[in-house]
């Protein structure tokens, strides 16, 4: 049981966060702060927090939990303002989806504290953020990244990882250079596919006509290019040598898929397409099953 949650940044994420831990019945109080007041009216309106803070340092002060909502650019001056209030046993974490430079941020904002904060990073969203599409049923059946630092004590790493069991996570380890390696591979690189082809499309005169007769593939493949513009500047900004990395690997293989389109070799594109489905069929997904293909 959680006697107070602090909430720094009050959007989606937290906001989901603190409502799934009332659902748990594992938190008696929250207390958020937001740069955007409206944010904050409009959580305490909905039920979500308890008490809105003036400052990021009020909503940390007593709090026995802290979770930094905030974009991973914010993160040093957040953490410089929360450090001094911080409870000497609260647990600190975040909910970024990069990992280096937040650890680096937050070494040189927390000093010898830096043992306070445990990384996180709940692969789970929404293409609409804010407080209003905060949702209980977030991370329910999601992956929960935690990123231990060599100065967190086993009872923190089991205590955040049984808060985020509570909200309906999966809850794993990872070393933060290996984390952003695989994000950059499995989110942040898809995301980027998804941006370009869209560019590639409405670029072209008949682009909106093309989009006009667009299937469910297209729905599916093109779901993740409605995200957040300023979120996605940041990770990919953050993430820039990992996602380059990834970038390059794809672009080696897409050309290897156009040489044999342009030389007509049907064996080499059945192979290829054959190999990429049975690699995604095998894929268990974040529930554990396996997933079927989709339509065109």
């Amino acid at each position: 049981m959680i006697r107070q949650l602090g909430l720094v940044g009050c959007g989606l994420m937290a906001g989901s966060f603190a409502l799934a831990l009332r659902r748990a019945g594992q938190v008696e109080r929250v207390v958020a702060f937001s740069p955007s007041e409206r944010t904050t009216r409009r959580a305490l309106e909905l039920g979500i927090i308890d008490q809105r803070a003036d400052t990021a340092a009020q909503a940390a002060q007593d709090s026995d939990v802290v979770l930094l909502g905030v974009p991973v650019r914010s993160t040093q001056a957040c953490l410089e303002a929360i450090r001094d209030h911080l409870s000497p046993d609260a647990l600190l974490m975040d909910v970024g989806s990069t990992k280096g430079d937040v650890i680096e941020a937050a070494h040189h904002a927390l000093g010898s504290r830096i043992g306070q904060l445990l990384p996180a990073h709940p692969m789970a969203g929404k293409e609409l953020s804010g407080i209003d599409h905060a949702d209980a049923a977030l991370y329910q059946q999601r992956i929960t990244i935690l990123t231990p630092l060599p100065s967190n004590t086993p009872a923190q790493i089991e205590r955040a990882r049984l808060l985020w069991q509570a909200v309906g996570s999966q809850v794993t380890t990872m070393d933060p250079k290996q984390h952003d390696a695989a994000m950059a591979a499995v989110s942040h690189l898809p995301h980027v596919i998804a941006f370009a082809a869209l560019h590639a499309l409405i670029d072209q005169n008949s682009g909106t006509d093309f989009m006009a007769v667009a299937g469910p593939g297209f729905r599916d493949f093109s779901r993740i290019a409605a995200s957040d513009p300023t979120v996605w500047r940041d990770i990919l900004l953050s993430n820039r040598a990992e996602v380059l990395h990834q970038s390059r690997l794809f672009r080696q293989a897409l050309e290897q898929l156009e040489q044999a389109i342009e030389q007509s070799d049907g064996a080499a594109i059945e192979a290829a397409v054959a190999r990429a489905r049975d690699a995604r069929v095998a894929w268990p997904g974040p529930a554990g099953q396996a997933l079927a293909p989709s339509a065109p």
